[in-house]
């Protein structure tokens, strides 16, 4: 056991199982979700209403993946590896057939194998990642942040909602990802990401080759 696990508490064998493993159903779809991040879903295909109502019934979430090749209807889709797991916190059947979530992303998970339902529902093992919690923004890359509490005002707590952490460089990177106007596939690499810093940085390239933040050498250093 490593000083730090003693410090902690955490037993050896806890310490050395790896990461958690849960399963779950997937609802490949042709979005990214991001943790913390709201999607709002139109469910009517029925392997997807006995999803929804299995997972509200068991207080549990399901995993929402980008298409890697397939259709959101009809024959299961084939899924990027990695996803983030849906917390619903609404949903609504004002229509016969047709219901209305809304979900809030959780963690993001790497797929280990899956396989589909009878009903066409696919279902997986999934390894829950670790996120680099509190990690501070470097002040080259500070020059996000005004923009992004700009953005925050604008599309307020229903689209973005509170707690906001415009310290945290996970939390900021993440906003920024999925409101970037980028190809959906752009938006998965950035999910794939593990480092928040090095997600940050991409995310400032972008804006600064836009002009809508300041470009730093001191990140971005000439190359001779």
């Amino acid at each position: 056991m490593s000083w730090l696990d003693r410090l902690r508490g955490i037993p050896q064998a806890a310490a050395a199982a790896g990461p958690e493993r849960i399963e779950l159903p997937l609802f490949p779809l042709g979005s990214v979700l991001f943790p913390g991040g709201i999607l709002a879903l139109k469910v009517f295909e029925q392997r997807y209403l006995d999803m929804a109502a299995d997972c509200l019934r068991r207080a549990q979430p399901f995993g929402v993946c980008l298409i890697a090749s397939g259709k959101e209807v009809g024959e299961p889709a084939t899924p990027h590896p990695v996803g983030t797991l849906a917390h619903v916190r609404e949903a609504d059947m004002a229509q016969l057939g047709i219901l209305m979530l809304k979900v809030r992303g959780g963690r993001r998970f790497r797929i280990v194998s899956s396989a589909p339902q009878p009903n066409g529902l696919l279902r997986a093992t999934v390894e829950l990642l670790e996120e680099a919690e509190g990690r501070a923004i470097p002040a080259a890359l500070a020059g996000v942040v005004p923009l992004l509490e700009k953005v925050a005002g604008d599309l307020g707590p229903e689209r973005m909602p509170e707690p906001h952490a415009f310290g945290d460089a996970a939390w900021v990177g993440y906003r920024l990802a999925e409101i970037l106007p980028v190809q959906v596939l752009a938006k998965q690499k950035l999910l794939e990401l593990d480092d928040p810093v090095s997600r940050l940085e991409v995310i400032h390239a972008y804006l600064a080759q836009r002009r809508l933040v300041e470009l730093s050498v001191r990140t971005y250093p000439r190359r001779t």
